[in-house]
């Protein structure tokens, strides 16, 4: 998707914790309409990287720009407003409130959202529940559901709004192979449907998802994988993965 907008840029991106160094300069772009995969051997910098990105972290150096707007110059409550308004979040572990149903876990998400009404994150609540096929517990607790309800559940409370940029960090890392599917299945249509997604994941069936999928190494981007529109069960797609994973020292 070379044509389409750069929506998020790291620029020159250094991320220190005390002595060590997690990013050393790392440079990167998302377009509209990207599935951005980030892959990488456990502490390469995957998450850290996701983090600076989405706002929930600083960089130590550089800078990281979304739209016309860098995020080193915001406010903590701009930045608070900027996740919760444009950005979306799923992580491996689901974060609902235990004491909300599945309902009102959504529901809240799209309460808080400047851009919408009432009346509006109820329709799109109702909406995502038959969507992501949850209706039969809606009224369920998230500790009274399955992994994969719980976590569609996230994904749901993730996009109410329509955020411009979906960050997912690990999202199928608890659960079975089924649920997995599942999730990513869900992911994949919002893709098609022209969401943008960055995911972090250690997974290769997660990974086959991207249009574009990037390996880190010692906190720097050492290759790029370009792909085409997924297409379920494409044995030249998965040989290129492995290709390219094994080429990147995965």
């Amino acid at each position: 998707m070379e044509d389409s907008r750069i929506i998020l840029s790291g620029n020159n991106i250094i991320k220190t914790y005390g002595e060590v160094s997690v990013l050393n300069g790392l440079n990167i772009t998302v377009r509209e309409g990207d599935f951005t995969v980030i892959m990488g051997s456990s502490g390469s910098g995957k998450s850290t990287l996701l983090y600076m990105l989405s706002g929930m972290d600083r960089a130590t150096e550089g800078e990281v720009v979304y739209g016309e707007r860098k995020l080193s110059e915001l406010t903590e409550k701009e930045l608070t407003e900027l996740r919760g308004n444009a950005f979306g979040f799923v992580f491996q572990k689901t974060h609902l409130v235990s004491n909300l149903t599945l309902y009102e876990n959504i529901l809240m998400a799209g309460l808080v959202k400047l851009s919408m009404t009432e009346a509006q994150a109820r329709e799109q609540t109702e909406g995502l529940l038959e969507r992501m096929k949850l209706i039969h517990v809606r009224n369920h607790l998230p500790a009274q559901v399955s992994g994969g309800e719980a976590q569609r559940a996230a994904v749901a409370r993730a996009v109410i709004g329509n955020p411009e940029l979906l960050f997912a960090d690990e999202p199928t890392g608890a659960l079975n192979r089924a649920n997995t599917r599942e999730v990513l299945n869900l992911l994949t249509i919002l893709h098609e449907e022209g969401q943008t997604v960055v995911l972090v994941t250690h997974d290769r069936e997660a990974a086959l998802r991207g249009n574009r999928i990037l390996y880190l190494e010692d906190g720097e981007i050492i290759s790029e994988l370009s792909l085409p529109k997924y297409r379920d069960s494409d044995k030249e797609r998965e040989e290129k993965l492995s290709d390219f994973l094994m080429k990147s020292g995965w």
